[in-house]
Order: structure tokens, then C-alpha cells, then sequence
């Protein structure tokens, strides 16, 4: 009954405000509120029961043009979407946020790898086999094998998104469509939550390794930041897969991140996030590559994420003075 109750709230939503327009509601809320439950009686589903009603109350246009009332036209026009085209994009964006959240998981891999072989190296796990830059060497290559695969992840993840580029401009979303995208939305929120606070405390935990191997040498804390490395990657894997699932119903429903006092804001926050981050892997690189600092430049990436959440804050302040 609440997808049926969301429904009606957009069919009314461009119609003028007047006490016309609330008789109407209530008595059409009324009439589709029987036949709903009269459907459920019936021994319908909730789906059928929702359908069926809507099907055969849904039609606002000719209830409109019968009190001669016309909607809220929008200055520009802007196209209708087809339940294919929604369907097609949140099935994009779903594969789109898992081949990223791989393609993310695989780099961090290919670093932790890297680590790994120089540190056993300089432990003498590798049993005097090799020379130090020959241990270099394959430790680069190693990385290399998993960053190759992962820019063919970003590259195909960004052309399963490139047919859906248009809908970057202005579009409209018809009112069952909307009902439906809100229903999925909701029951999806618990599970977006419980991929959120497991990605947290993954990050939280991480260090853990680090400071454990500390006790013990300055190599075994090189080897626990491999462990924080790949404790990372699955955090960000949960945060970019899940993440990306919730971004497609909020760009479909034009709400959060994708409301229009927001896409300013992201503008300016995305580009400098575009620089920042990876400078600080480039940070991250050659302080261990030049100056063997893996067991202490981890720190790269948390003060990078302190300076950038200040500047967010601090912008997202400035713009809501600036507004108001």
C-alpha cells in the first residue's frame, strides 16, 4: 500500500496546489485503497495487488483534462524514460561498481605484492636466490600483472556506462517508474548499510597488522602492511560495489548526491579528489620504491583522508553560507 500511496504523491506532484487537487487525491487515495484491498481478498500478491491498481487508476492525464487543469510544464523539454532504459541502468551501474570495485581490490593487490617480495627478500625468505634488484624486478612485474588487468576492468566498466551517457542531461522519470525505482531503493537500504559498517571497521581494524609486526621487526611490520593492503581492498571493494548500487537509485530518483543544490558542490569536490588522491599513492610509491619507507608511509593515505574530509567540510559550509 505505501508503493501505492508514493505513486499517487508523484501523479500529484506538478499539479497546482489547491483544494480541487486534495479532493481529488483523497478521493482517488479512497477508490485505489478499495480495490487494493478487495485484490488482497482476492488472494492477489502484493506485486499483482499494486499493479492491477494502478493500472487501472494511474491515468492523471485524463482525470486533468476532464476538470480542464493543467500540470506544471518544465521550461525545457527532456526525455521519458522506458522501463528497458532504468532496467538497463541500474544493471550497468551494478556491473559497472563490481568490475571498479575489483579493478581497485586488484591494485591494492599488486602493491601488497610488490611489498611482499621485496620484504622477503630483505628477511631471507627467498633464500639468497636472487639479488636485491632482481627482487626488485620481479616485484615490480608482479605488480604490474595485476595493475594491467585492473585499467581493462576501469576501461570496459567505463564503456557499459557509455550508452547512458545522455541521461547525464535532464530526464524525466514517469511516475510508476519513480514508485518502483523507491521501492527497490528502500529494500536495499540494509544491506547498503551493513556493506557500510562492515567496510568501516575493515578500515578501523587494518592498522591492527601493522602494529602487531612493529613488535617484532622492522620487516614483519612491512609484511603487516601487506595485510592492511588487503584488508583495504576488500573495504573498498564493499564501499565501490554497494556503493555504486545506491548511486543508481539516487540518479534515477535525482535525490542526495545527484540533487541539483549538490552537482556544484560535487563538481569542484570530485576534481580536487582527482588530484589529491593520486598524488598521495604517488607518495606512497616512491617513498617505499627510493627510500624503503613501507614500514611508516602507509600513513599517506589516512592524512590524506583527514586533509580531504576538512576541505569537503569546509567547502560544503562555505557554499551552505554562501546559499542561505
Amino acid at each position: 500500500m505505501d508503493t501505492i500511496i508514493s505513486y499517487l504523491n508523484n501523479m500529484f506532484a506538478t499539479l497546482p496546489k489547491s483544494d480541487q487537487m486534495l479532493k481529488l487525491k483523497q478521493d482517488l487515495l479512497a477508490s485505489m485503497e478499495e480495490k487494493y484491498y478487495e485484490l488482497k481478498m482476492d488472494g492477489k500478491s502484493e506485486n499483482e495487488a499494486v499493479g492491477i491498481v494502478i493500472s487501472e487508476f494511474g491515468n492523471i492525464d485524463e482525470l486533468t483534462s476532464e476538470l480542464g487543469i493543467m500540470p506544471e510544464v518544465k521550461e525545457e523539454w527532456s526525455p521519458m524514460l522506458a522501463d528497458d532504459e532504468v532496467e538497463g541502468f541500474m544493471a550497468a551501474k551494478r556491473k559497472s561498481g563490481l568490475w571498479i570495485g575489483i579493478g581497485v581490490a586488484l591494485v591494492l593487490t599488486g602493491v601488497a605484492l610488490l611489498i611482499f617480495i621485496t620484504t622477503s627478500f630483505e628477511i631471507g625468505m627467498l633464500g639468497g636466490s636472487f639479488s636485491e634488484d632482481a627482487a626488485n624486478m620481479f616485484g615490480l612485474i608482479a605488480m604490474l600483472l595485476f595493475i594491467v588487468p585492473a585499467i581493462a576492468m576501469f576501461i570496459y566498466s567505463g564503456m557499459k556506462l557509455e550508452k547512458y551517457k545522455y541521461l547525464k542531461s535532464e530526464f524525466t522519470l514517469p511516475y510508476h517508474l519513480k514508485a518502483y525505482v523507491q521501492q527497490k531503493q528502500e529494500a536495499f537500504a540494509s544491506t547498503y548499510t551493513l556493506s557500510l559498517i562492515m567496510g568501516v571497521c575493515l578500515c578501523v581494524i587494518s592498522p591492527a597488522a601493522i602494529f602487531v609486526g612493529s613488535a617484532f621487526s622492522e620487516a614483519a611490520a612491512s609484511l603487516g602492511v601487506v595485510v592492511l593492503l588487503e584488508i583495504v581492498a576488500v573495504a573498498v571493494f564493499l564501499f565501490v560495489y554497494y556503493g555504486n548500487i545506491k548511486d543508481s537509485f539516487s540518479f534515477l530518483l535525482q535525490t542526495g548526491d545527484y540533487s541539483k543544490a549538490k552537482k556544484e558542490e560535487d563538481r569542484v569536490i570530485g576534481g580536487v579528489a582527482a588530484i589529491i588522491w593520486p598524488l598521495a599513492t604517488c607518495i606512497f610509491l616512491i617513498s617505499g620504491l627510493v627510500f624503503q619507507q613501507w614500514h611508516i608511509n602507509w600513513i599517506v593515505f589516512p592524512i590524506t583522508a583527514i586533509l580531504f574530509g576538512m576541505f569537503s567540510g569546509a567547502y560544503n559550509i562555505f557554499k551552505s553560507k554562501g546559499r542561505s
